[in-house]
């Protein structure tokens, strides 16, 4: 599956009047001698700046599949459900919901204020369409499989039923009925992704294939798509008919698409944007020395992991080789001289701190260097393998300065302890989602992010038919223990076949897990309600920028 073609420049105005205005703003001046393009923030307005990585694949919230389009998203688009500061479940459109005894069967009752950007009111129908494009294999989105709990979900997504076979239900405007093919006590929380956020149905009708553009697309959320500029800037406007506007305090939030972080650095030590995407290592200790009070560091849910493509040799099919190249990775020595920030090395899938869960490891943590070295040149020369003879692959993985350092890094480890001839390829982060869909690669570097905190939403990424199992990892032991584990209402029980499912994918190596993230942030003094959480989840609706002192 291919990202969806972001949306062009909705309006062919230069850039120099929006940055003028922006830039006024950000000052905190009286005024400009130019005004400002239609469109474009006023002096005078609230204009939260924020780093926002590269550009996002999409902003069609069934089709986006990177942290950074969903980041936005969570901006423009409201579901049933949203986190709260603590990245805990809390109400969204939905004001209350109730299951069945048996957990099978939920009801969701929506708020009668909830609105679109034009005044529609949203409806529970705008819920049963968004879920059922989600599953229609025609949307293609990577996250189909992501409420496979839903009954029939699977059977959808897999062309068995049609789309309208969904176990959902709109009994009036009001009210959303969900019917489960099994119980799934997280499924609040898990309806708080974008990925299940309404669509404006006529809209979609009208632009079935390039609704999710500046001036179409409508929303729900606190926010309205305003500008996307290519490798630019994203600017998101105030929603005046978001049900909640009255407890918005900015009038628009601009992204700056910079992919790399020291130039994101660079632009925020000059004052161009207030809260960063990232936080550069290289530039770790200087920062903690003289921005150390606007250094935010915390836990998250993520995994940064090397992934092998395991449809095509040298991976397809050999195991001992993938355990070989993981097994002489130092991971300590990379957190400790590469990363430098906090990040845990990784010999799980699973990153610490799920909900009601013991994260599992490869057997091999904790064992000397030397010995694991020694079994992974055995395992190596049984692949048919050696220093005369040595394998040879590509690593791809996106721009941006860790990639690199790790890439170096992990390579040389393997050249110094196996042989290995190991190709970097940098290319852009587009770019490459579209060469792992095609399998137009032999390793590459990837992330995974938590959808909610529940272990699931790991297990789950692993699946054989999950849209984003990138690996394209197939296991039917892994998928039974998957299943069982959703059969399971015994909590207990149900932690116990997922970690054990871990354990089996663990065996196979169908990737190299190589660190867990924590959430690195720079933000600015004059931002008011600045939050942290282990789903890195700060909407901006909670956000303010403290007037100027005069």
């Amino acid at each position: 599956m291919r990202p969806a073609t972001p949306a062009v420049r909705a309006s062919a105005l230069p850039a120099g009047p929006l940055v003028l205005a922006l830039a006024c703003a950000l000052a905190l001046s009286g005024g400009c001698a130019r005004s400002p393009a239609p469109g474009a923030p006023a002096a005078h307005e609230a204009v939260l700046v924020r780093g926002g990585g590269p550009d996002p694949d999409s902003l069609d919230p069934q089709k986006a599949r990177g942290f950074e389009a969903q980041s936005m998203l969570r901006d423009l688009c409201e579901g049933l459900t949203t986190l709260d500061r603590q990245a805990a479940v809390a109400p969204g459109v939905a004001t209350r919901w109730s299951a069945s005894a048996d957990g099978l069967t939920w009801r969701f009752e929506l708020r009668p204020t909830a609105r679109w950007s034009n005044g529609d009111p949203v409806t529970a129908a705008d819920f049963v369409a968004a879920l059922r494009r989600l599953v229609d294999p025609a949307t293609g989105s990577g996250y189909a499989q992501y409420v496979d709990v839903i009954a029939n979900a699977s059977d959808i997504v897999a062309g068995r039923k049609p789309p309208d076979a969904l176990g959902v239900a709109a009994p009036d405007a009001a009210t959303l009925v969900i019917s489960l093919a099994t119980a799934a006590p997280y499924l609040p929380t898990l309806l708080s992704h974008p990925s299940t956020c309404p669509v404006h149905r006529p809209t979609l009708a009208a632009h079935p294939d390039g609704f999710a553009r500046p001036g179409l697309m409508l929303s729900d959320g606190a926010f309205v798509l305003s500008e996307w500029v290519q490798g630019g800037y994203v600017l998101a406007r105030r929603n005046r008919y978001y049900w909640n506007d009255a407890a918005t305090r900015l009038d628009a939030v601009k992204y700056l698409l910079i992919p790399d972080e020291n130039a994101e650095l660079a632009r925020y030590r000059s004052g161009e944007l207030q809260v960063t995407f990232v936080v550069p290592r290289g530039q770790f200790d200087w920062i903690r020395a003289h921005l150390g009070a606007e250094l935010h560091i915390a836990p998250q849910l993520t995994t940064y992991y090397y992934g092998y493509n395991l449809r095509r040799a040298p991976f397809k099919d050999a195991a001992k080789l993938r355990r070989a190249l993981s097994l002489v990775i130092d991971r300590e020595k990379l957190a400790t001289l590469v990363l430098r920030v906090g990040e845990l090395p990784a010999y799980g899938w699973v990153p610490p701190g799920v909900d009601h869960y013991a994260s599992q490891s490869f057997d091999y943590r904790g064992v000397p260097m030397p010995q694991r070295i020694a079994e992974a040149q055995r395992l190596y020369r049984e692949a048919g393998y050696s220093r005369q003879h040595p394998l040879a692959f590509e690593l791809r993985y996106n721009a941006g300065e860790v990639h690199t350092k790790l890439a170096l890094a992990i390579a040389s480890m393997w050249k110094e302890a196996l042989g290995a001839e190991v190709r970097l390829t940098q290319v852009e982060f587009k770019s490459l989602l579209q060469d792992i869909d095609r399998g137009d690669v032999d390793m590459f570097r990837s992330s995974w992010v938590g959808d909610y905190n529940d272990a699931y939403t790991f297990a789950q990424y692993l699946k054989s038919d999950f849209g984003v199992n990138l690996p394209r990892y197939s296991s039917p032991r892994y998928d039974a223990l998957l299943a069982q584990a959703q059969h399971q209402p015994d909590p207990d029980a149900r932690a116990g076949l997922l970690e054990e499912a871990e354990r089996t994918a663990l065996a196979d190596h169908p990737l190299i897990p190589i660190y867990f993230y924590v959430n690195k942030h720079l933000v600015k003094p004059e931002v008011q309600g600045w939050y942290d959480n282990v789903m890195n989840v700060v909407y901006s609706k909670d956000l303010a920028l403290r007037a100027p002192a005069h």
